[in-house]
């Protein structure tokens, strides 16, 4: 299905953003407390805003098939709990994962375009994108080439998000900005408003390659993109974080943010997940310790 495409966003269009304001309300979200009643909610709304994932060279069909398994019964007989919303793999394994996680609420995202990098030609690039929707995924998460955009070629990046959407058929579109390669939060900001605009289903912070992944002043910058394009156009437009967030606590630090910015209409996983690979374990042993007000080791949980 393909989204509506709005015009070439100019760069005067993006407003300047105010580091220092940004980053101390960002910080204002880590001081909130939730109730105990209220905690609970929101641990297992973020497990089922999860994106499961491996990404590592030395995945395999039963790492695969394990991971899916638990994003489908995140904490097996507790049906409260899960499912997750997605699995995420390297397009190879999708076939793999749309076996496993059959007859299942549970959707399959592929990472593609070259993905973590985006150095390869546009047209072997959007070859992976089909590739990967031929194989079943559901969603595709694709990286945008930051080499280009800190070289100035912005228009580039907007036709190149066009193509891979195009090719995406019925698939939808995550576009990772790599916000820690794009150095400054007026880069963060304007690219996510060339996403938009060119028909990002979902606007997501990072590979979690490279060492400064997702964090709550970038989110936060994302997030107003995404109330101001909502403002203009009437269009919502989703929002990953990934990379980083790797406790319970920093998820509902997150859930918060979300919910001042953006509503209460976001607060599903239709427009919201979090990219994880070891946050999982964490958020289940926080349910677990609301349950039954201790903690169960690591050792209870499955590793993926």
């Amino acid at each position: 299905m393909k989204s509506e495409v709005f015009p070439f966003p100019a760069r005067r269009d993006s407003p300047a953003i105010d580091q220092s304001g940004v980053e101390e309300r960002a910080q204002r979200f880590c001081a909130r407390s939730l109730k105990k009643e209220s905690k609970m909610s929101a641990l297992k709304l973020a497990v089922s805003m999860l994106d499961v994932t491996t990404l590592e060279g030395a995945d395999s069909v039963g790492k695969v098939h394990q991971m899916c398994q638990k994003a489908r019964q995140p904490l097996p007989g507790d049906p409260s709990v899960g499912p997750a919303a997605a699995v995420c793999v390297y397009p190879r394994m999708v076939s793999t994962a749309v076996k496993a996680v059959e007859k299942s609420k549970v959707r399959v995202a592929a990472v593609a375009t070259q993905f973590p990098s985006g150095q390869m030609r546009l047209k072997e690039r959007l070859a992976e994108v089909r590739y990967a929707v031929g194989e079943g995924a559901d969603e595709i998460d694709m990286v945008i080439s930051r080499g280009q955009f800190l070289q100035g070629e912005y228009r580039a990046i907007y036709e190149e998000i066009i193509a891979c959407k195009e090719a995406c058929g019925k698939a939808h579109l995550k576009v990772i900005l790599e916000t820690g390669e794009l150095m400054t939060y007026d880069h963060v900001r304007y690219a996510s408003d060339i996403a938009m605009a060119a028909g990002a289903d979902f606007i997501k912070t990072s590979t979690g390659k490279v060492p400064i992944a997702a964090t709550l002043p970038v989110t936060l910058v994302m997030l107003q993109a995404i109330e101001d394009f909502h403002e203009r156009t009437g269009r919502m437009v989703g929002m990953k974080p990934a990379g980083g967030i790797s406790n319970a606590k920093l998820a509902l630090q997150y859930l918060v943010m979300l919910r001042e910015i953006l509503g209460t209409k976001w607060l599903t996983p239709k427009w919201f997940r979090f990219g994880a690979s070891s946050l999982t374990n964490d958020l289940l042993m926080q349910i677990r310790k609301q349950e039954s007000g201790h903690y169960q080791s690591g050792d209870y949980f499955t590793q993926d």
